[in-house]
């Protein structure tokens, strides 16, 4: 399939999760301090419809982050003010809208966005990027273990693609040569970045590659090595997304000590 249809059944897989949810469990915690399942939809919802409205009318857009408060995303995930039924089919509505809004983009197009401007499938696999990282936060929320799927290429590949960023943000100078990344799918195949030449490596599982790059694991929890010192720091950088790094989350107790996965 494509990133758009890939983007489509990553928001289905979590509509999932939630659709049959009694009410009182969409006031759950989830690991995103003061963010309960509510606010984790209700933050798709409106960064959905900030999405289509960069994509359809990218003036309005620039206006908006003209305007903008620093309290603006905090705002746009308050879920106060809709039931879970209707906070459901918002979201329903706006992954549909989105999805329709970025395939039109025409080829060459490039979308304002809150991080450097996108073309339309970029913008689709930051879309699927976010319903997975926020999937997740759910997931754990309801003490599920969800299945990966192939999808996950698309994190991996914003991931490695933002590895310059992932310094600059941290202000850093990115390394002058590239790494060679090998991530272990979900099925089992093997996928790849960068030359196989490269002096500095990064390997391990897809998933608990992912789980880094949107900072919802630590990495001290993870199977990920690395061979030569920047491409160690990068995992400890490693981001998927536009913005500043935040405080990721902390080891799990009892995790074992840095050393062992470093």
């Amino acid at each position: 399939m494509g990133i758009f249809e890939d983007l489509l059944a990553e928001g289905e897989e979590l509509d999932a999760l939630v659709s049959g949810l009694e009410p009182a469990r969409w006031a759950l915690p989830t690991p995103a301090e003061g963010w309960t399942v509510a606010h984790q939809i209700a933050h798709l919802v409106w960064t959905d419809r900030q999405a289509t409205l960069a994509a359809t009318d990218p003036e309005a857009f620039r206006e908006m982050l003209r305007t903008a408060d620093p309290d603006l995303v905090e705002r746009g995930a308050d879920p106060s003010g809709h039931s879970p039924g209707g906070l459901l089919e918002a979201w329903r509505t706006s992954r549909a809208e989105v999805a329709e809004a970025l395939r039109a983009v025409p080829p060459g197009g490039r979308i304002p966005w809150f991080g450097p401007p996108m073309a339309g499938p970029s913008m689709a696999t930051a879309r699927l990027m976010e319903t997975w990282a926020h999937g997740q936060d759910v997931a754990d929320a309801l003490g599920v273990a969800r299945t990966p799927s192939e999808r996950l290429r698309h994190v991996a590949h914003i991931a490695v693609r933002a590895r310059d960023y992932a310094f600059s943000v941290n202000g850093l100078s990115a390394p002058e040569r590239p790494f060679y990344v090998v991530l272990e799918s979900p099925s089992g195949e093997h996928w790849s970045w960068g030359p196989s030449t490269a002096a500095q490596t990064v390997t391990g599982s897809a998933l608990d590659f992912c789980l880094l790059a949107v900072r919802r694991r630590h990495r001290d929890d993870l199977s990920l090595t690395a061979r030569g010192g920047d491409a160690s720091r990068w995992l400890d950088l490693v981001q998927a997304f536009a913005g500043p790094p935040g405080p990721g989350r902390p080891p799990a107790k009892g995790s074992p000590a840095a050393s062992s996965t470093h």
